[in-house]
């Protein structure tokens, strides 16, 4: 069994069918139908059903597919950083879009600073695909605001951050003391997209609470879901960290949860089998420093309470 066996065997896996397979990897159908053949008998187990001209991968062949995705991933990573002209280390990080929009930027500016000497690669996505790309070893580490829900990774809590009601100075909530949840009922909303680790928090408060609201807008940036309180009057839950320019300069206005039940943590994620380098602990350091900073202080603000 070799690494061209394991590369042979993901894509026929992602395609489906062994012709696609050989035409992705410029080899013949034959070579592609040995190379399953012999890891079958390798394992002396059935890695893929063969029904009506199509292939569907066994329970076997799944746990084989997480494996080869990960040893694969790392011999190209090992390949790609040993080679002659190119011996710098490569840093893969990931975020996710509260991340991504808040402190992903200076923080991957003062680890540069820190360490020219690394490559960094910085990618933005929701919790739900960031925690794929870790399990893929598409990355090397994350920095997301969501549950990783996976047993293969390994999440710490960094920072502290919260989630909170926001509106427009213009809507009729605007300036008040307190609002109830009984009062979002019916109200209109721009949401984050399916996957997100924020929409999946407000989610399961509205369904504790029997409370039903109208998405006017699913957006996947958060400069989209400013406009959309902005402009058109909708209500978000959003981390403050998000919308600091805007607060300071008095353009929206926000509700705490008074229970704390929207309180969550940015986490550091990695794989189990993930060897934590110098620079990855490094940057895990610069991380937890980043929590110091509080984004609410001296800002005026309601209470969402769960009273009537």
């Amino acid at each position: 069994m070799t690494i061209r066996h394991l590369k042979v065997f993901i894509e026929v896996a992602e395609k489906g069918k062994m012709s696609a397979a050989a035409e992705a990897l410029y080899i013949t159908q034959p070579s592609v139908s040995q190379a399953i053949r012999e890891l079958e008998e390798h394992y002396t187990t059935l890695l893929f059903e063969r029904l009506s001209k199509r292939l569907y991968i066994t329970e076997a062949g799944k746990l084989l597919y997480g494996y080869a995705k990960q040893v694969v991933s790392q011999f190209d990573l090992m390949e790609d950083n040993m080679a002659p002209n190119n011996l710098k280390e490569k840093l893969r990080i990931g975020a996710t879009l509260t991340v991504g929009g808040s402190i992903l930027s200076p923080l991957v500016k003062d680890f540069r600073e820190d360490h020219p000497e690394i490559n960094i690669f910085a990618c933005v996505d929701n919790t739900q695909d960031i925690e794929q790309k870790l399990l893929n070893m598409e990355l090397d580490v994350a920095i997301v605001e969501g549950q990783v829900k996976h047993h293969d990774l390994v999440s710490v809590p960094l920072i502290k951050d919260r989630l909170v009601l926001a509106c427009s100075n213009e809507h009729p909530f605007a300036g008040r003391a307190s609002v109830s949840i009984h009062e979002l009922e019916g109200q209109e909303f721009v949401m984050r997209e399916p996957g997100s680790g924020t929409r999946e928090l407000f989610e399961k408060y509205l369904e504790k609470h029997k409370i039903k609201i109208h998405t006017v807008f699913e957006e996947h940036s958060p400069d989209s879901i400013r406009k959309a309180v902005l402009i058109n009057n909708c209500l978000t839950v959003i981390s403050p960290r998000l919308l600091e320019s805007e607060l300071r300069e008095n353009k929206v206005y926000i509700f705490v949860n008074a229970r704390q039940d929207w309180n969550r943590s940015f986490s550091f994620v990695y794989h189990k089998d993930k060897f934590l380098t110098p620079s990855i602990r490094h940057l895990q350091e610069l991380v937890t420093s980043y929590g110091e900073h509080e984004v609410l202080a001296d800002i005026p603000a309601g209470r969402l309470t769960a009273s009537a």
